[in-house]
């Protein structure tokens, strides 16, 4: 762990981030140009789990979350072919073109134990083993080896927290907390 000070303006939230109390969101993909003349569209999925998307599914598109309901998807190559109810051809889906594809976070499929969303460790209360309060996770940092978490304390600084097993010794999303092994530079 170590510290860093912040420079930026003084957030409770990150850009983008929800507000306390606003739905999560998870991108899963990204829909791509119209094929054909029935309304589908090209679909490129970021998601581990396509088989959550099926028929009858309801999926929002966009920044304004535009709810849709899934009437087909196919796997085609790579990328995925999808309609929805109520758009019957190419020109009444063009503008969701090169748009975001979105689930409410409760929609998502649940880890394996030892392993959480984004969304689920922002926000935590961090404390030492010894119970002092560090800061709450303000963003997560994604690396090649590990993420990282940066915590902020109430006075704008940052502790840079690896999230490996040798740090992180608890994580309570019921609690809404995490302790950390403290280092010596803490």
């Amino acid at each position: 762990m170590t510290n860093r000070k912040s420079t930026g303006p003084q957030l409770k939230t990150q850009p983008g981030s929800p507000q306390p109390g606003e739905p999560v969101y998870l991108m899963i993909g990204k829909l791509r140009r119209p094929h054909g003349v029935k309304g589908e569209l090209w679909l490129e999925l970021t998601t581990e789990h396509p088989e959550r998307i099926r028929t009858g599914v309801t999926i929002l598109i966009g920044d304004e979350k535009t709810e849709v309901k899934v009437e087909n998807i196919r796997a085609a190559d790579k990328l995925w072919l999808i309609s929805f109810a109520g758009y019957q051809d190419c020109q009444e889906v063009e503008g969701f073109r090169n748009q975001w594809v979105f689930i409410e976070a409760k929609q998502a499929a649940p880890l394996p134990a030892g392993r959480y969303y984004h969304h689920e460790i922002i926000g935590m209360k961090v404390f030492t083993e010894t119970h002092d309060l560090i800061g709450v996770v303000d963003e997560i940092l994604v690396t090649g080896a590990n993420d990282v978490y940066v915590v902020k304390n109430d006075k704008g600084t940052e502790t840079l927290v690896p999230a490996i097993k040798s740090v992180i010794l608890e994580i309570d999303k019921e609690m809404g907390r995490m302790i950390v092994r403290q280092q010596e530079w803490l």
